[in-house]
């Protein structure tokens, strides 16, 4: 009969089971890289409860509990008939106060059951429960069920939350005081939980009665740990509890975040550790708070900011908005994920792109001029045009028609497929934002900016930002070389901070930054490289009103830099990572005034990066040698007179940079020019024309009833030795222009017409215009 009572016993304890954690909603815990905590969620049922394996809970807690509890745990069915005796002649027949009588076993049934057990029924209720427990679980699986749902005061229940909140650590970490604190409080949990705080000090106290149970627990416990006598000293201070009020609010968007992508992640436990640096998360926030304080005076109220680590690809701080808890400015949206216009911060990767497809090189000379790419005609954010100036300093300086013709110059990919590979969402067709797509007409995300900054600083591998430890790190996809990537970093680099004054004592480790102003002064950024990270930092207002104080340089790049020097003053490592090496670079000297390789006649030289086998390679043309007449100044053409003669050196400027010279106040002599000579320079050195109007890809519209008004304008820029042009429509001849003049021309009907213009040295430029007829 024994035997057959222990097979069933057996059966009973081997069929599968679920855990009892099962049927319990457990809270969140977020934890940063360092394992400090950042926030500790509800569960669903609101309270905190976080279940923790026995294992994980300290072995004098565990000791602690059982003697106070139920000294023979481990050696009872679940009921204790001594115990349920003596409490039965206590409360009923002794006149005494209510005794339960419980065992653990007996506690957790009441407390997974939720089980009325004040009344005689209610109690065989819970020992049939205690039983049944018994039979389907081992006693470690009562004895962790038990400390995980046990009440410590309020919606607090077990000792991983309890822990938590009271104490700031974890189980594992608690000390003898803290856990024989923790083994008393179940017992009466609404009065021992009640905490009195101290006005003066701000720090929350047990009261009388929870020191009093933990003193009795203590004398028992030296009993059979006499050696933990040494802690009389600890016992006796008083016991400091943190409430639940207490608990962290740290990194609030970013948290968020983490808690909000939980359904990608159905198999993680309650426990989510994060990328995330307490340490450098408070250091932004700081930052950020005391430039909004100085920047209120200027009507800006708003800043997001974010720390990228380049290395893992981790978001190591994160602050969404100035001030959360401000609904005046929308503090609770998280403006890091929000779409705006960014402005100039995407011209960097114009460039790159430029420069692995072989349009350029850092020292290629572009011209800031005015130009028009068919109906669209951008201009420079100061209304001025700087004529010459190298592709590093377009990019410094924020060019925008340099930058708007390098784009125009890109095959595959172009910049809007550039965009869609790295991963920017939600964007129109590439015929809606056209070439101005270069200058912020597309909207971006602060995550898709700094993942594309990020590249820059991975050898252009784009990789994905992680918010949680677990989170794989990527290999990356190459979207741009490695060269490229390096660089646009050095050609940033070359920025000077907005404060170079306050700052030029010191020694600085370059940084590769760039700012952005959004069309009508609705966003401002500032966007870099800092050594092993990315720091992109945004000024506005959530619902898109202007202020003319945002401006990039003006209102974003102080607060950058302030974040920099932050990290500097916190001593974080800013030391540039390893990078991918030997590139496939070298340095080439070049003619500094084309940026093309010097000619025999170039006076200042200097050098640049170049990528074998992608960069551009020519011979200057702008220094030229003519002889010139001494006695009439002009070009000399034979029969030469070598009393008279003498070979002088020019510098050959298209006209529309001697226009932006002359705009600019920079002086250029004009190379001298002999109407008389046919053959002054040849027709390879110099450059051909190049068409300005008509436009290209432009339909003109002519109107018999006004044709005079509706004329088109020819138009082309033209090499300094050309002295005049000759247009033409097919093969008729339509009119003769001077350097720097132009014509006007009527169509005699409608159709599409290949407009060409040869300058007086035979070279030419075409382009197809189309012309329709309004009657």
């Amino acid at each position: 009969m024994a035997g057959a009572l222990l097979l069933m016993l057996a059966a009973v304890r081997l069929w599968p089971r679920p855990p009892l954690s099962d049927a319990q909603p457990q809270s969140t815990a977020v934890y940063d890289a360092n394992g400090r905590l950042l926030r500790l969620v509800l569960a669903d049922d609101q309270r905190y409860r976080l279940w923790l394996p026995l294992q994980e809970m300290p072995q004098t807690l565990r000791d602690a509990v059982l003697l106070h509890e139920d000294a023979w745990f481990y050696r009872h069915p679940g009921v204790n008939p001594a115990s349920l005796l003596r409490a039965a002649w206590t409360t009923y027949a002794g006149g005494g106060a209510r005794v339960g009588g419980s065992t653990i076993t007996m506690q957790l049934a009441r407390l997974r059951w939720r089980l009325q057990t004040r009344s005689p029924g209610g109690k065989l209720v819970q020992i049939a429960r205690a039983l049944q427990l018994e039979a389907g679980y081992s006693k470690d699986d009562i004895l962790e069920a038990y400390l995980n749902l046990a009440p410590y005061g309020g919606n607090i229940e077990g000792v991983g939350a309890a822990s938590l909140i009271y104490f700031d650590k974890p189980a594992a970490a608690l000390t003898l005081p803290e856990a024989l604190t923790l083994a008393v409080m179940p017992q009466a949990p609404t009065r021992r939980g009640r905490l009195r705080r101290d006005a003066e000090r701000g720090d929350s106290y047990a009261g009388a009665g929870l020191a009093a149970a933990r003193a009795r627990l203590y004398a028992r416990w030296k009993t059979k740990h006499a050696s933990d006598a040494a802690q009389d000293a600890s016992m006796a201070l008083p016991i400091t509890l943190r409430t639940p009020r207490g608990l962290p609010f740290a990194a609030p968007h970013f948290v968020e975040q983490v808690l909000g992508e939980r359904f990608l992640h159905p198999q993680a436990g309650p426990r989510i550790d994060t990328t995330l640096d307490l340490r450098l998360q408070r250091l932004l926030e700081s930052r950020v708070r005391s430039h909004i304080q100085r920047a209120r005076t200027r009507g800006v109220r708003n800043a997001v900011a974010m720390l990228v680590d380049t290395r893992d690809m981790g978001v190591r701080a994160l602050v969404g908005s100035a001030n959360y808890f401000d609904d005046s400015l929308h503090g609770q949206v998280n403006g890091a994920a929000g779409k705006r216009s960014p402005g100039s911060t995407l011209k960097p990767f114009i460039y790159a792109l430029a420069l692995d497809q072989g349009v350029l090189h850092p020292a290629t000379v572009l011209r800031d001029v005015p130009s028009a790419f068919g109906p669209y005609t951008p201009e420079n954010f100061d209304g001025r045009f700087l004529g010459p100036v190298t592709a590093a300093d377009a990019l410094v300086r924020s060019r925008n028609i340099p930058a708007v013709t390098v784009a125009a110059q890109l095959q595959q990919p172009g910049f809007y497929q550039f965009l869609r590979d790295a991963g920017i969402a939600r964007m129109a067709s590439e015929g809606h934002y056209g070439l101005a797509l270069v200058l912020g007409g597309g909207e971006v995300t602060m995550e898709e900016l700094a993942r594309l900054y990020a590249m820059l600083g991975n050898d252009g591998l784009l990789k994905p930002l992680r918010l949680r430890k677990e989170d794989p790190q990527a290999g990356g996809t190459a979207l741009l070389s490695a060269e490229a990537a390096y660089i646009v970093r050095d050609m940033l680099r070359r920025g000077p901070r907005p404060d170079a004054h306050a700052t030029s004592g010191l020694r600085e480790q370059p940084i590769a930054w760039k700012t952005g102003t959004s069309w009508g002064f609705r966003d401002a950024w500032s966007v870099g490289v800092v050594g092993p990270y990315v720091l992109a930092v945004w000024l506005g207002n959530f619902d898109g009103a202007p202020n003319p104080a945002l401006v990039g340089v003006d209102m974003a790049a102080p607060l950058f830099f302030s974040i920099v020097d932050g990290l500097r003053a916190a001593r974080v490592d800013l030391a540039e990572p390893p990078r991918r090496w030997p590139l496939n670079l070298k340095r080439v000297e070049v003619c500094r005034a084309s940026g093309d390789l010097p000619n025999a006649w170039c006076p200042q030289r200097g050098w640049t990066w170049f990528i074998p086998g992608k960069s551009p390679i020519r011979t200057s043309t702008v220094h030229r040698a003519i002889a010139v007449d001494s006695v009439t100044g002009q070009a000399a053409c034979g029969p030469f007179d070598p009393a008279r003669m003498r070979m002088q050196v020019f510098e050959f400027w298209p006209s529309d940079l001697m226009q932006a010279f002359a705009q600019a106040g920079i002086p250029r002599r004009a190379p001298p020019v002999n109407a008389d000579c046919a053959d002054v320079a040849d027709v390879g050195v110099g450059d051909a024309p190049r068409i300005q109007s008509p436009l290209r890809a432009t339909r003109y519209v002519l109107r018999l009833s006004r044709p005079r008004e509706s004329a088109i304008e020819l138009r082309a820029t033209l090499d300094a030795d050309v002295s005049r042009a000759f247009w033409f429509a097919g093969n008729s001849y339509i009119a003769t222009t001077t350097r720097g003049g132009s014509a006007q021309w009527i169509p005699e009907r409608e159709g599409r017409f290949k407009l060409s213009v040869v300058d007086d040295h035979g070279r030419v430029d075409a382009r197809n215009v189309e012309i329709a007829v309004e009657r």
